[in-house]
């Protein structure tokens, strides 16, 4: 009682203990113990009809809802993952509001450090909540939630499967490795689509190009994808003022030189154009290419150089590809083989 004088607020002490309808009655018990079962067991249910929602669904086939026209495989995935999703935690509710310990317990508080006796105690707690679950009375209670948590992860592992094909060796040659450029395909303007003349560009000068055959895409995501892909950039320096590997003497037309528009730190277009130093700067994290030493790193977190078109003429003067890039253009990624990139010291 002198303790109990010291305290702000008197000890209310624990109130009457009201016990629910499923303690004091064994049928609603039951009942409710299916009940939890029935949703666990619909889990499995409705993740088979998940797989096969996925798998036996074609992807154009439409459901029409309150006269809204929906994909039926979006539709239906959404539905069963959801109410599978659904079914476990209802049940989880059922089951701690219906079927779990009801009694109030009241805990005295103690110091930040854990006594010997105290771990001791939350052992015998542990094995009290257990009990007072009646897993072990009702075994199927836990069986049923396990399966279900086990089995809910299914629908997302599957999905995973959407995120796109395997990156295979072949895959790559012919998606993200592959450009528009060809052995003879025209350079011209990214705007006006005009083909670019070798005579027409005057030393110190930069165009943005594409490739030809660009214009004729009409489907807007191909078109979109080709030209991120094929965007580059043409300049014309002094022949005298650059350095030209022994390797790549039939890369260039009189000081003309093609690079790829696409930084290779992170993919952003390149245009900022040094005249003086012939560097070429990413506006993004300040990546610096030496366009007078095949296109080399001189400054900021870019690791690789910048992709170089091989060029030549045609028979009216018109700058022309002599390939495609031989080596991916744009960042890297983990599959990228950097060994045939050109480095500092290549001939």
């Amino acid at each position: 009682m002198s303790e109990q004088k010291n305290l702000p607020v008197p000890d209310p002490g624990l109130e009457e203990h009201e016990h629910r309808f499923t303690d004091v009655n064994e049928a609603a018990a039951d009942r409710a113990y299916r009940q939890i079962v029935g949703m666990l067991a619909a889990v499995p249910v409705l993740v088979l009809a998940f797989l096969f929602v996925y798998f036996g669904v074609p992807k154009d086939a439409e459901l029409v809802l309150f006269g809204a026209n929906l994909q039926m495989q979006t539709t239906l995935l959404g539905l069963t993952s959801g109410l599978a999703t659904l079914m476990i935690g209802v049940a989880a509710i059922a089951w701690a509001r219906s079927l779990m310990s009801d009694e109030e317990i009241v805990g005295e508080r103690h110091g930040a450090a854990s006594p010997p006796e105290a771990r001791e105690r939350v052992l015998a707690d542990l094995e009290t909540g257990i009990e007072a679950s009646g897993i072990r009375r009702r075994k199927l209670l836990g069986t049923g939630m396990a399966g279900a948590l086990g089995l809910i992860a299914v629908p997302a592992l599957v999905s995973l499967a959407d995120l796109g094909p395997w990156p295979t060796p072949a895959l790559r040659a012919e998606t993200i490795e592959r450009t528009l450029w060809a052995e003879g395909v025209r350079l011209v303007n990214d705007v006006s689509y005009l083909p670019l003349k070798a005579s027409d560009l005057e030393v110190g000068q930069l165009v943005n190009a594409v490739p030809e055959t660009l214009e004729k895409i009409e489907d807007g995501t191909a078109f979109q994808q080709g030209k991120a892909k094929a965007a580059i950039i043409v300049v014309r320096m002094d022949p005298n003022s650059i350095k030209i590997p022994d390797s790549r003497k039939d890369w260039q037309i009189n000081g003309i030189l093609s690079y790829s528009k696409i930084c290779t730190h992170v993919g952003c277009p390149i245009s900022l154009w040094e005249q003086q130093t012939h560097h070429l700067l990413c506006p993004c994290h300040q990546s610096t290419f030496d366009l007078a030493n095949s296109g080399v790193v001189v400054f900021g977190p870019a690791a690789r150089s910048l992709p170089q078109l091989p060029i030549t003429t045609d028979s009216e003067g018109y700058l022309v590809a002599r390939s495609g890039f031989t080596v991916p253009v744009g960042p890297s990624y983990f599959e990228r083989d950097s060994s045939k990139d050109f480095k500092e010291g290549d001939r």
